[in-house]
């Protein structure tokens, strides 16, 4: 589970054949700590370098920006050769929020940036896509019209004026010409495979999903007149969908043709849509789709948008583990057609927690966990415990309104009964998630009393180490307090012959929100802001104490139907 804020950050420098200064900016990406630098992708034909880094929006602004002042710094636009259309060292500095974030926090983000690219930087900066000023420039291609070689005269323009920075051709603009930093949404290359060798079917193909669609003719289809509009431009027929360029190639290495596009926006279009759509122009034109492949990174979500499709499609319940959830994707898709997909190197969330993941104590077997908690090590104690048997609460709710989606007869219930048990599942991946936080926590406060520095410095870090480890717990009892609703009404409206995994959930409940209390307790002796600590110890209370009542009620109302 990822809870923090994630931004992409994708930007083209105008350099790709001179590895010195390509590494030298891969280096300043690297610098920051925090940002992972997933892929750096060079083009000696572009003379253009694309590199693709991610993290917390703060540092992969700071990264950005060390990236635009390396390539300023290295890059003379004065002698610039390439065939990619450009204007600037940085040619453009695309942000894309991933996870947890809207596209109005990543276009804040994105001025930012450019503010101080303008400042600090002197380097003109034109806002682009979510993030222009004008609707004319929310376009990159009419910011980026005339390129390089027409910024002297366009720098004049009152209409052109940068966004930020000068709005003057001098030495040091002509070094590093102009830059375009805005927020995008995520972009995916994606290719459907196609059981044809036939360049001509698949383009065929390609022309009825993409958005700009087909060429329109007289008469005949293909080798028809074309229409013209009033000013002599040929009309074109729209395709199936919107934001989507696609064309039809061959792939000497897999013998097959492929529908290969890119979908500029994954809300729009998610990637099942564009899969889907491309089957049913196939089966059209007698041909079929065969599987799929995702070039790059994908975020998360779009594999679960396509789970979770497939899933309701047959009428199983979509209140399943994560993992389940991206398998069937997987497997729906065939991304493991051409290649083995491997969900831990192209789902972006799972590299960016990479070393949280095979270092995370949620991973480990049972057996092994046990062990862990067992030995003459403080962490995971009580805390970790605690989150885990509330995890247990959750999915014994989930469990059960499972077995009710799916009961014969209750069809006409399955959509309420599969919904509770996606809300049940939500709750088990943030208390799996605390099961983590809770270890680290208590590693920060042994951390902070070994923090150099003086008293007053060293004070700050433990209180503020104390006040997270105090909050973990007081977390857990929040979230354990959120399964007790969907309980009350598995025991009412739920499979009755799995009644006692209700009252099971109850208990380890209660037993993780007296664990998780206790620890809010032991942590909150050492905080010295007593007005915080009592409104959080008085909240805890009240948590505890509805967490005991909920249990009783249904312990007893359970017991009594046994009976």
């Amino acid at each position: 589970m990822l809870n923090r804020k994630i931004l992409e950050c994708v930007p083209n420098f105008s350099e790709g054949r001179n590895r010195e200064v390509i590494n030298a900016i891969a280096e300043a990406i690297k610098s920051v700590e925090g940002v992972q630098l997933l892929d750096v992708d060079p083009g000696e034909a572009t003379n253009r370098t694309v590199m693709t880094f991610v993290g917390e929006p703060e540092k992969v602004v700071e990264a950005a920006f060390q990236a635009i002042k390396t390539a300023a710094e290295l890059i003379d636009m004065r002698k610039h050769k390439g065939a990619h259309p450009r204007m600037g060292a940085t040619d453009v500095c695309p942000l894309v929020p991933v996870a947890n974030m809207t596209m109005e926090e990543a276009s804040e983000w994105a001025h930012k940036l450019a503010k101080r690219v303008g400042e600090e930087l002197k380097i003109p900066v034109y806002m682009y896509e979510f993030s222009a000023t004008k609707p004319e420039r929310k376009s990159l291609a009419n910011i980026r019209q005339g390129e390089y070689e027409a910024l002297p005269e366009k720098l004049k323009s009152p209409e052109w004026k940068p966004d930020y920075g000068p709005a003057e051709w001098n030495d040091h603009v002509a070094k590093t010409g102009a830059t375009a930093i805005g927020a995008r949404p995520f972009l995916v290359a994606y290719n459907v495979n196609l059981n044809t060798t036939n360049v001509r079917r698949a383009n065929s193909v390609a022309f009825d999903i993409r958005e700009r669609g087909r060429l329109l003719r007289k008469g005949h289809p293909v080798i028809g007149e074309k229409v013209l509009d009033a000013e002599g431009k040929p009309v074109y027929m729209p395709g199936m969908l919107k934001g989507v360029r696609a064309i039809g190639w061959y792939i000497d290495e897999y013998g097959i043709a492929q529908v290969s596009m890119n979908i500029t926006n994954i809300d729009e279009v998610p990637i099942h849509v564009a899969f889907e759509a491309t089957d049913e122009s196939a089966r059209k034109r007698g041909l079929r789709v065969t599987g799929s492949e995702i070039v790059g990174l994908v975020p998360l979500k779009v594999l679960l948008e396509a789970g979770k499709y497939y899933l309701k499609r047959q009428r199983r319940s979509w209140g399943v583990p994560e993992e389940e959830i991206v398998h069937i994707a997987i497997e729906s898709l065939g991304l493991n057609s051409v290649q083995p997909f491997d969900p831990e190197k192209k789902i972006i969330e799972y590299r960016i927690q990479e070393e949280d993941r095979k270092n995370s104590l949620v991973r480990k077997t049972v057996r092994e966990f046990v062990n862990e908690v067992s030995v003459d090590s403080p962490v995971p104690g009580g805390g970790s415990v605690g989150a885990l048997v509330g995890a247990l609460a959750a999915a014994l709710a989930s469990m059960v309104a499972n077995l009710s989606a799916h009961k014969h007869g209750w069809e006409d219930q399955f959509e309420y009964f599969a919904t509770v048990a996606e809300k049940a599942q939500n709750l088990k991946d943030q208390l799996l998630y605390l099961v983590d936080a809770d270890s680290k926590s208590f590693q920060k406060v042994m951390d902070a009393f070994r923090v150099k520095g003086s008293a007053e410095e060293k004070q700050k870090k433990i209180q503020e180490a104390y006040k997270e480890a105090m909050e973990i717990p007081y977390q857990t009892l929040q979230t354990v307090r959120e399964v007790f609703p969907l309980l009350e009404e598995l025991a009412q409206k739920g499979l009755q012959a799995s009644i006692t995994d209700v009252a099971s959930g109850a208990s380890c409940g209660r037993a993780a929100a007296e664990a998780a209390y206790m620890n809010v307790l032991i942590n909150a002796r050492e905080i010295e802001n007593k007005q915080w600590v009592e409104e959080k110890l008085s909240s805890a209370k009240k948590l505890l104490e509805e967490v005991r009542q909920a249990h009783e009620n249904l312990f007893n109302s359970i017991e009594s139907k046994l009976h």
